[in-house]
């Protein structure tokens, strides 16, 4: 047992904060006890502070006992290489500065790589030495994008911290039960306790854990309890089984779709459209071929019509017959599709039978179109003319099967090449939807495409697709951008507006690209058209790339991670 202590004759809150209250509103309208208004009450105010002051700090008086604080447990993960200990000193001592219009100089923001060191150190394994824990439980707590990798990194140690300071609670929020440890996956006992009798951060991952390791066993725990939970917990239990979705999650996901809550019921449907051999599937692949068919009738007029040439003897030219998709939206919404997942109420400003059309197409297989359509390919499907203008609602909804179904075909059909016009296939009407289809590509396909853009398009309406692409960029991607950011510069662009494409190639840029910037370094003559103070602006901001893609390379190198 041992004793805290007190201050002796401390005055109390309310005492001590009347005297701050009383120097926020001014001695003129309000003095201290005992003294009346006019010319002595500031003087009386400071002397009644200070004596205040002196007694809450003279001494200290006996509390009652308390427990003393277990031992912050032990942290078994090796300690940094000294000189990446005084790199994350120095990162987190680094702080923002006052946001503003100005320019941000030559020298790399350090706030911007802390995130990125701390997933390098995350990698290896290290842990973080004691005395900078509370430096990073503060930089945690004021961005919480940084919260995931930094608590990851400070480990057990600081979850003991957070609960001896209020300010670092959030650390034991975000930490399911309070960084108590989920039990081991193999010890049914506990794991039934815990499902039964945890709070619901904790249900949740536990739940998430076990579906990683064991998706039949997650499922199974989940179905023990499911008819007393809740509409909303279900909802969220529901989520988790994306994680290892397959076929043997089937037969629970069909019975969610008799669920009295709308949202779970949405819910199943959409994980059960992912599964292309699911009942639900062919339900809605049946549902989708009755509105799509190829149309023979429609004719065009042949290849070389309006040069001028005529057909045989003088004649004109025949048409000829071309194939084209017809489209039939649904009339009604019965039962049955709604069953399935189908919203009948369209959003304001949507047709009700475009809205019904886009949901059963986004939920049909991708492999159904192939057969529905003479058995063409996916590019070859998306390249068919589409009657009477539905070609906008029924691509929409392709891509959006093809992000679901993380179908790679599909997404390169709707994609399209890179230098085309208005810089997208037919289907990706938004860089979003781009954006989406790209992630359903491998990494080095994806920093392809998104190369092929910037090389036809420049960075303009790049930034979103640059969000997509793994890091560090892949070399061509990496080129690219530079390639953009150099022709920007030589065309007396406004450095400004590329300000974000910077930032993030200070971040996503390969560090082995810094060498290759040397001479862009220097101070470009401005043409005439050119923003004023453009050249310097430009110089500086490379100067700050080449720093920082040199700084982060010492950074990994220090971890041993080169």
């Amino acid at each position: 047992m041992t004793r805290t202590s007190a201050p002796v004759d401390a005055p109390g809150a309310d005492a001590w904060e009347g005297l701050v209250t009383t120097a926020l509103l001014g001695t003129d309208r309000r003095t201290p006890p005992g003294t009346a208004p006019g010319p002595d009450a500031p003087l009386a105010l400071l002397d009644a502070a200070a004596l205040a002051t002196v007694r809450r700090r003279a001494g200290l008086r006996p509390a009652r006992p308390a427990e003393r604080p277990q031992a912050a447990p032990e942290d078994a993960r090796p300690a940094l290489p000294p000189a990446a200990a005084r790199r994350l000193a120095m990162l987190l001592a680094d702080r923002p500065g006052p946001s503003g219009g100005g320019r941000r100089g030559a020298a790399p923001d350090l706030t911007e790589l802390l995130p990125q060191w701390l997933a390098v150190a995350n990698a290896r394994g290290f842990a973080p030495p004691p005395q900078v824990l509370p430096a990073l439980l503060d930089a945690a707590r004021g961005r919480t994008d940084l919260r995931p990798a930094a608590l990851e990194f400070a480990g057990p140690r600081a979850l003991w911290l957070a609960r001896l300071n209020p300010d670092w609670r959030f650390a034991l929020r975000a930490t399911p039960g309070g960084g108590a440890a989920l039990p081991h996956l193999e010890d049914a006992d506990r794991i039934r306790q815990l499902w039964q009798e945890g709070l619901f951060a904790e249900r949740v991952a536990l739940l998430s854990a076990l579906r990683s390791r064991d998706p039949a066993a997650a499922r199974d725990l989940l179905a023990t309890t499911w008819a007393t939970e809740r509409a909303e917990d279900r909802l969220m239990f529901l989520d988790s089984l994306r994680e290892g979705l397959g076929p043997d999650d089937e037969p629970f996901l069909e019975q969610a779709l008799a669920d009295r809550s709308r949202n779970v019921r949405a819910t199943a449907a959409e994980l059960l459209s992912a599964l292309p051999g699911s009942a639900l599937a062919a339900r809605m692949a049946v549902r989708a071929e009755a509105c799509v068919a190829i149309d023979h009738m429609r004719s065009a007029p042949p290849q070389g019509t309006g040069t001028g040439e005529e057909g045989p003897a003088g004649t004109a030219p025949h048409s000829q017959a071309t194939p084209a998709i017809a489209v039939e939206a649904p009339h009604e919404c019965d039962p049955g599709m709604e069953r399935d997942g189908v919203v009948a109420k369209a959003p304001a400003g949507r047709g009700e039978r475009s809205w019904w059309l886009g949901q059963l197409v986004e939920a049909a297989p991708l492999g159904t179109w192939s057969r529905r359509l003479g058995g063409r390919t996916p590019r070859e499907i998306v390249a068919l003319p589409v009657a009477d203008g539905w070609q906008g609602e029924l691509h929409a909804a392709w891509c959006r099967a093809a992000v679901r179904q993380r179908d790679a075909a599909w997404s390169r059909a709707l994609l399209g090449d890179p230098s085309a016009p208005e810089a997208g296939g037919p289907g990706a009407v938004s860089l979003a939807e781009r954006a989406k289809l790209l992630g359903t590509l491998g990494a080095a396909e994806r920093a392809e495409w998104v190369a092929g853009f910037i090389a036809a398009h420049g960075l303009s309406e790049a930034f979103q697709l640059l969000g997509v692409c793994a890091v560090p960029w892949a070399a061509p991607l990496g080129r690219a951008v530079v390639d953009a950011l150099n022709i920007a510069r030589d065309a007396g662009s406004y450095p400004w507006s590329f300000s974000g494409v910077m930032g993030l190639a200070e971040r996503c840029l390969d560090p082995c690209e810094a060498s290759r910037l040397d001479g862009l370094l220097a101070v470009p003559d401005e043409p005439e058209n050119a923003s004023p103070g453009a050249g310097g602006y430009w110089a500086e901001a490379f100067q700050r790339l080449v720093t920082t893609l040199r700084l982060r390379a010492a950074m990994a190198e220090e971890l041993g991670a080169a």
